[in-house]
């Protein structure tokens, strides 16, 4: 296992990468370059310049999760060939920076969505949270225009340039239905999982954020079977998850460690996400502490599933509350997130202590 904290790079992270390595127990960073438009060849030039810097503060660069997949290979257009040409040559331009697993997602228009973005607790810190009856009578363009409001800094998967095009994209999503959807994904995978294995990477899909269909778009990866059918897509290593336990563990029919322990002896969970959420009703939840007893997920099996299941897997905390008065991007803070990888941490101590 390696602990690593999600970083935007020095022009776009209130996080100097000092406070990070200050983090007992991080040995890198899960790298997020989201100034390039989804479609586009990553520059080796701006991939050397970020990871010499991650390196220069003496921290690893072997993650990268912002490598987003065009609309036009979700939607299986006639251009999509030349998205995936361009995804290969990025894979092949990191690779020689030492980058070993790409987390990418497949979800159609909304990398995630939140209903609040600064949720009130009663302790007085803030989190994500969300309500799907608030979203009644809503547009997905008021959901846009909600959230972009709510947020002083760039959101990941909410890049003003990829929903400019929003009433363009819904209207050419609703003649794809989910086996469509699977479709276009296996003929993703099966153009670029051959690169990858080339040069050496991972690819790590992340599930859908929340677990169940939003705005009626196809969405095709929030369940168990959704992620066996992945990973049949294309039988290959570089052909992996990112399990993300707040995202699969937003729908309470989903067993976060059943599914880490079945991927991990298949060989297919490059990395986690680990984070808890509290379910508070149907399709109702806000992301909680690390802490089991915050929320609703068990940290302790999650942590003890990856530790017996996935050892190798890179891990980074995930969504952290605000508290202590910082400000910053919603969902990336730095002290609850460093909070959440001690608590990890020491999980991870117990457990390996424990199963000698």
């Amino acid at each position: 296992m390696k602990m690593t904290f999600r970083w935007y790079g020095s022009d776009d992270d209130p996080i100097p990468l000092q406070y990070i390595r200050q983090i007992p127990g991080v040995t890198g960073i899960m790298g997020a370059m989201d100034r390039f438009p989804a479609g586009q060849v990553w520059p080796q030039d701006d991939i050397a310049a970020y990871v010499d810097e991650v390196h220069a503060a003496g921290l690893e660069c072997e993650v990268i999760e912002s490598v987003n997949v065009h609309e036009d290979i979700k939607l299986g257009r006639d251009t999509r060939d030349t998205y995936i040409a361009n995804y290969c040559r990025t894979l092949e331009n990191l690779a020689p920076h030492g980058v070993k697993v790409v987390v990418y997602n497949f979800m159609p228009v909304f990398d995630w969505l939140r209903t609040d973005l600064a949720h009130v607790n009663p302790d007085g810190s803030t989190c994500l949270y969300y309500d799907e009856a608030k979203l009644a009578g809503m547009t997905p363009q008021d959901m846009v225009a909600a959230t972009l409001e709510n947020s002083q800094f760039s959101l990941p998967g909410w890049e003003p340039e990829r929903l400019a095009q929003l009433d363009e994209v819904m209207e050419a999503y609703s003649t794809i239905d989910v086996e469509a959807m699977r479709e276009h994904y296996a003929y993703f995978l099966r153009g670029v999982v051959p690169t990858a294995e080339r040069v050496g990477i991972r690819l790590a899909v992340h599930p859908d954020d929340p677990a169940w269909p939003l705005f009626g778009l196809p969405r095709v990866c929030h369940s168990m079977a959704d992620l066996d059918a992945i990973v049949e897509m294309v039988d290959s290593p570089a052909n992996s998850l990112c399990v993300c336990t707040g995202s699969l563990g937003s729908d309470p029919a989903n067993d976060v460690p059943a599914i880490l322990t079945r991927f991990g002896d298949k060989g297919r969970v490059a990395a986690a996400h680990c984070r808890n959420v509290r379910h508070l009703g149907h399709r109702h939840f806000q992301e909680a502490a690390h802490l089991s007893a915050d929320g609703s997920l068990d940290m302790y099996a999650i942590m003890r599933a990856i530790h017996d299941h996935a050892p190798d897997a890179y891990i980074r905390p995930d969504h952290g509350r605000m508290i202590w008065g910082e400000t910053g991007r919603p969902g990336y803070p730095l002290y609850d997130r460093a909070l959440g990888i001690t608590y990890l941490n020491g999980l991870w101590e117990a457990i390996d202590k424990a199963t000698r």
